[in-house]
């Protein structure tokens, strides 16, 4: 795998009990997948000579994140590396302007969207739609970073996004009711398995919460939102964990809003809440071993981010936590503890999606300090 990041190591984890032997390319030697991987290979993945030489011997190379250049990776097929999800499928969630015109191409609903390089071409699509702005890097965004929002009938902040000097996606403003995720595993041979649509809740650009299955969803939009993961699992040739980030719209649509090639964060509940794993299952697909069931576990579950507080040492608020409710789920990626950091995720499960939902949000604040009783 390459990319040490959180991913990596619950990937790891899950490939434990199934009796993978994993090689890793971290970034550095304390990286969250480093500290629990065993011999993790240090070194720079845009570098092509180090990629030679770390996925010499390995039967199947997949990643923690889309930032490997696609050029690379077309060597490494080339020289007979089996790389999964492909160079020919990654590309579509490394550049966003590929993304939305093959999605487009394909018919998926999408909203309205322009490339652009230039002031004058962001405002003239600005004054065509009529509103609101969102601006992005065609590549490298992630979390919020890469995308301006302009939101005034003038677009004056459009020279922030023109001035990084890259290529731009200028998209319509989406009137949305909330965001939902469509999680979906694919083989080589074309088996998929779809998990259930999930409730996602953003805050500055980082999921927060996510809550399966999305409470009142429509069954014709949840079906929907199936039906677009697998057709694009299919139609761009992914191997393994496919996350399409979704809009439901106030009229009652769906819009893709991204896509990852890869286990996701809206996918993390599925360790406890769901047969397989989204982890398991990415192993499974790129081994193109049989996939197994995305089936939930309980009536609801919740998992809500953890993020780093002011105090570094945690034990306190473990033996609080878990002494106030046994079956909470706690998952900690290694991480020093900084204000704001993503270092983990919490999950909760049961019947009462009221009584899931204040447990996980209890316990994922009491660990960032945010409360303390």
């Amino acid at each position: 795998m390459i990319g040490g990041g959180q991913l990596a190591r619950m990937t790891h984890q899950a490939g434990i009990a199934l009796g993978v032997r994993f090689r890793l390319l971290a970034e550095g030697p304390d990286v969250s997948a480093a500290q629990v991987v065993r011999d993790p290979v240090v070194g720079d993945y845009t570098d092509l000579d180090t990629l030679r030489r770390f996925t010499d011997g390995c039967d199947v190379v997949t990643f923690d994140h889309e930032h490997v250049p696609t050029a690379h990776l077309h060597v490494l097929e080339e020289a007979g590396v089996t790389v999964r999800p492909g160079p020919h499928a990654l590309v579509f969630a490394q550049d966003k302007g590929l993304m939305r015109e093959r999605l487009t191409g394909l018919g998926i609903p999408c909203p309205r969207w322009r490339k652009a390089t230039t002031a004058e071409e962001l405002v003239a699509f600005g004054k065509e739609l009529g509103g609101p702005l969102v601006v992005k890097t065609q590549r490298g965004g992630y979390d919020g970073k890469g995308v301006w929002v302009l939101g005034d009938a003038t677009y004056e902040a459009v020279e922030e996004p023109v001035a990084t000097g890259v290529p731009l996606l200028a998209e319509e403003h989406v009137s949305y009711v909330r965001e939902l995720s469509a999680l979906v595993a694919r083989s080589p041979h074309g088996q998929a398995i779809a998990y259930p649509i999930v409730e996602s809740v953003q805050r500055d650009g980082i999921c927060h919460e996510v809550i399966s299955p999305a409470p009142n969803l429509e069954p014709r939009l949840a079906t929907e939102a199936q039906e677009i993961a697998l057709t694009l699992a299919k139609e761009l040739d992914i191997v393994g964990v496919l996350a399409v980030e979704l809009f439901e719209t106030s009229d009652g649509r769906i819009l893709v809003n991204e896509l990852a090639m890869r286990p996701h964060n809206t996918g993390h509940w599925s360790i406890d809440g769901a047969v397989t794993s989204q982890f398991e299952n990415h192993l499974r697909a790129v081994l193109d071993l049989p996939l197994g069931s995305p089936r939930t576990r309980a009536p609801w579950t919740v998992m809500v981010n953890v993020l780093g507080g002011t105090a570094p040492n945690m034990h306190y608020a473990f033996l609080h936590t878990q002494a106030r409710d046994p079956e909470l789920r706690i998952h900690l990626y290694g991480k020093e503890v900084r204000p704001g950091r993503k270092i983990g995720h919490v999950t909760t499960y049961g019947s009462d999606l009221e009584n899931v939902l204040e447990r996980a949000r209890h316990a994922a604040a009491y660990l960032a300090g945010e409360i303390d009783e």
